[in-house]
């Protein structure tokens, strides 16, 4: 082995146990011997050599029992953001969409007004449009509803109801898709 190693020759033991007796500290011992502290820790421990303890058990059930007798100060949780609850969303879309409403597809969607995500500012509406990564990748950037990230086209086809699907031909109407949504070939 080529790491050193402290030997522990009688010497080096009878010195390391006088500063022990001393009171000095580890680190100390170990300055005076010229090897690690951890080394003098494990030295000590393998002879036995223990410091007698100041605190008596008596004394540490006393302190045990003063710190669970202390009197905690109540703390009021609070959620480190507010976020709407389900039921406040609800009636935010409802009052976005008030009843008789239009099935997501007769809401005309106006992609004029296409933005990067460097240009997207805070009042214009977060539907991708395209793909990421395409030259023709953008935003919407319409004018989004109160409380909410999209556009009242958009906002529709994100918070529909369980069930609705979209059909292909209007996602093409709308611009959604760029590529065509062929059926999977016969026979496979």
């Amino acid at each position: 082995m080529s790491a050193k190693r402290a030997t522990w020759d009688s010497n080096r033991i009878e010195l390391m146990t006088c500063c022990f007796h001393a009171g000095l500290s580890c680190s100390q011992i170990a300055g005076e011997i010229g090897v690690t502290r951890n080394a003098v820790i494990g030295k000590l421990h393998r002879l036995g050599l223990t410091r007698p303890s100041d605190i008596t058990a008596a004394q540490v059930e006393q302190r045990r029992a003063a710190r669970h007798a202390r009197a905690r100060p109540q703390r009021n949780w609070r959620p480190k953001c507010s976020r709407l609850s389900m039921a406040a969303q609800h009636e935010m879309l409802k009052a976005a969409f008030p009843e008789p409403q239009t099935p997501a597809e007769d809401i005309p969607i106006l992609n004029g007004r296409g933005c990067t995500l460097l240009e997207l500012g805070q009042r214009q509406c977060r539907w991708p449009i395209s793909s990421p990564g395409a030259t023709d990748f953008c935003f919407c950037g319409n004018e989004p509803v109160k409380g909410l990230s999209y556009c009242p086209g958009h906002a529709r086809i994100a918070y529909r109801q369980p069930g609705r699907r979209r059909s292909s031909v209007s996602c093409k109407a709308s611009g959604l898709l760029t590529t065509p949504v062929d059926p999977p070939p016969a026979g496979t």
